[in-house]
């Protein structure tokens, strides 16, 4: 697609996506000074997204870094291998296409219907680790979004029995690269309609892509429905998971439940009684007026009902705490 059939409503969106990859990538640190970043591609709309993102990202970036694209022919049927390499070379990006033929070893070890993406993932990880030793790359990229990060929240916590998500930004088990995942603040449907604006030349995964009975296919559609129901939900549910409380979870490794005692600082008791859109009256003991009843009675701040009623409600609070005594 041209430049110049773009909308006006394209480079919003356009702008939108760099502005929100580029304030993940801040508030996680993904990119720094002089890095190296292997940038994987799958064929898919979020990996073309993220490495054109990406590449306007270097051009006004204060830092210098360094961007590796890199595909994994993983040896399937009838991919066409000529589809990527033909579009690097006309982005003028450096890139990589490394053969592994993953597609043999998945289909023979795992049963027809099963699903192959654990072990197919496990493979792929493996070679894209050793080829960013290779190329000197101690940055990672993956496509993975925002919708991605919150799917796979559910599928831990319905599944795994775990409140886990994807990582923006993890290190890899032998401490050698970072991995980062810099569309994690995007959504899906903004990615899609950049792709499709885009006309990225789209290979579908073979292996995969048909599984209907995928887990994750079905949280995604849970999902989708509640987004259509409540929109902004999914949006709520990410902001969630920066805005984590272990006080009022209940992982003992996380919280300290077992030092609690009377004399140390409260918890945040308003969200205990969902208590975050307003602040109630302050309330005044009462005393007891009965061997088995207590009471609290209520009194109006300065510039309610002013400061003569306040008054009142005070004196005739402190007149029945005196009366009960």
């Amino acid at each position: 697609m041209t430049e110049t059939t773009h909308s006006r409503n394209f480079y919003r969106l356009e702008t939108y996506l760099q502005s929100q990859t580029g304030r993940a990538i801040g508030d996680f640190k993904m990119i720094e000074d002089g890095d190296t970043v292997l940038v994987c591609l799958s064929g898919g709309k979020d990996s073309y997204t993220m490495l054109s993102v990406l590449m306007a990202l270097q051009k006004r970036a204060p830092i210098d870094f360094k961007l590796i694209a890199m595909n994994l022919d993983q040896k399937q049927p009838g991919f066409p291998e000529d589809v990527l390499p033909r579009y690097l070379d006309n982005i003028g990006v450096q890139y990589v296409i490394v053969e592994a033929d993953t597609y043999s070893i998945v289909k023979e070890k795992v049963p027809e219907g099963k699903t192959t993406c654990s072990l197919c993932s496990r493979l792929r990880r493996g070679v894209i680790y050793r080829t960013a030793k290779e190329l000197g790359a101690n940055k990672i990229a993956l496509g993975h979004h925002r919708d991605d990060i919150v799917q796979t929240f559910f599928l831990n916590m319905f599944f795994g029995g775990k409140m886990k998500a994807m990582p923006p930004k993890l290190a890899t088990d032998d401490g050698q690269h970072i991995v980062i995942r810099p569309l994690a603040y995007c959504s899906e449907k903004d990615i899609a309609a950049y792709a499709r604006a885009m006309e990225f030349p789209i290979i579908p995964c073979n292996l995969c892509g048909s599984q209907e009975n995928l887990q994750r296919k079905k949280v995604k559609e849970m999902l989708l429905e509640w987004e259509r129901q409540n929109p902004g939900r999914i949006d709520n549910i990410f902001s969630a998971l920066k805005n984590v409380v272990p006080s009022h979870l209940a992982d003992t490794e996380l919280f300290d439940f077992n030092g609690l005692a009377t004399g140390l600082a409260k918890v945040d008791e308003a969200s205990l009684f969902a208590d975050s859109t307003f602040s109630q009256q302050p309330l005044v003991f009462a005393g007891g007026s009965a061997e088995n009843r207590m009471e609290f009675v209520r009194f109006e701040r300065p510039g309610g009902r002013g400061a003569q009623a306040e008054g009142a409600a005070v004196a005739a609070a402190a007149a029945a705490a005196s009366a009960a005594e």
